[in-house]
């Protein structure tokens, strides 16, 4: 089977459409995804486990705190990527 000069050059460009559309949804959309705002709150630990403290946020997701060596009550300021299940302590 012959293709013409025509079929040719519109199958390289459906290819390379199809190859850029593969590109452009692994690479760069999930990307956008990865880069989470920042957001600050003030807090009061409910529990510290052996070093894991747990908040509760105003987005309704519970926060936990590695290494944490404050006492259930304390209030801090913790800082979390929005939607995320993770935060630090923000020192003064």
């Amino acid at each position: 089977m012959k293709l013409s000069s025509s079929q040719q050059q519109g199958l390289v460009f459906g290819g390379a459409f199809l190859v850029a559309g593969i590109v452009l949804s692994t690479m760069v959309f999930p990307f956008w995804h990865l880069i989470r705002e920042d957001v600050f709150e003030d807090v009061v630990i409910l529990s510290n486990d052996d070093g894991t403290c747990y908040v509760e946020t105003d987005d309704n997701v519970p926060k936990i705190i590695e290494n944490c060596e404050l006492d259930a009550g304390d209030k801090v300021t913790i800082k979390f990527g929005k939607d995320l299940a993770w935060a630090t302590v923000v020192t003064p």
